[in-house]
């Protein structure tokens, strides 16, 4: 059956991302490209964007959750987000397929290590719009300096950056969850390899992991100390 979905039931902006299948799997899920007006697009600096939007980041993810009937709640499977765990687990996934030499192009390289700079970069502007810390001129954060900040640092075109911080300004700490939830996720891996020793696998560990379903971090962490390698 043809999947229709209307272009007014989607929340449009000018940031890639993913949109989940519906629970009984009746309308599939989809990545989202927004063109805003341009018909030539460059692919090097969204590369590592799709790993996190797609495989093996939110569609993995999500997908898993949405699949997982027997041992998650409806709610837990559609409605808890919780963006320290889902977005720091499509994070974990590009710096995942670094790992495994995905970025051996020195254009997708670049493009990888641009996103990373991003999320470094926007720490700091989240932190520094809402508690009125002072920037590197010395002057109150605001949202024009913030904007010119992640040009000169992120090397953002204008319009994406002027989007990205009315982002942090309406949806305080989203921003800073990205980091904070990779952080959590590539500890918890760490520490599953020192005590399982030749035992970790980790393939069981991601499915293990994805599994739980969303949850807060130090619930996630504390859940993943119990992992036997099973």
């Amino acid at each position: 059956k043809k999947c229709e979905v209307k272009l007014d039931d989607l929340t449009l902006d000018e940031s890639p991302y993913y949109w989940a299948p519906s629970d009984d799997l009746k309308r599939p899920a989809f990545t989202v490209y927004p063109t805003v007006g341009k018909t030539v697009f460059t692919t090097w600096e969204n590369y590592s964007t799709w790993f996190h939007e797609s495989v093996p980041g939110h569609h993995m993810q999500i997908a898993t959750s949405i699949l997982n009937k027997e041992t998650l709640t409806a709610y837990q499977r559609g409605d808890a987000w919780n963006s320290g765990y889902g977005e720091g687990w499509a994070l974990y996934s590009e710096t995942l397929m670094d790992e495994h030499g995905y970025f051996s192009d020195p254009g997708y390289k670049m493009g990888y290590l641009l996103c990373q700079a991003m999320r470094a970069v926007r720490l700091v502007i989240d932190i520094g719009l809402h508690l009125q810390y002072k920037d590197p001129e010395g002057n109150v954060w605001t949202p024009e300096s913030a904007t010119q900040y992640m040009i000169d640092k992120a090397l953002l075109k204008e319009d994406y950056a002027r989007n990205e911080i009315k982002r942090y300004i309406c949806w305080s700490g989203q921003a800073i969850s990205y980091k904070l939830g990779e952080r959590v996720w590539l500890r918890a891996r760490e520490n599953a390899k020192k005590r399982l020793g030749d035992k970790f696998d980790i393939k069981k560990f991601h499915m293990y992991a994805l599994k739980l379903g969303p949850m807060g971090l130090d619930m996630l962490e504390q859940e993943l100390l119990k992992w036997d390698g099973r």
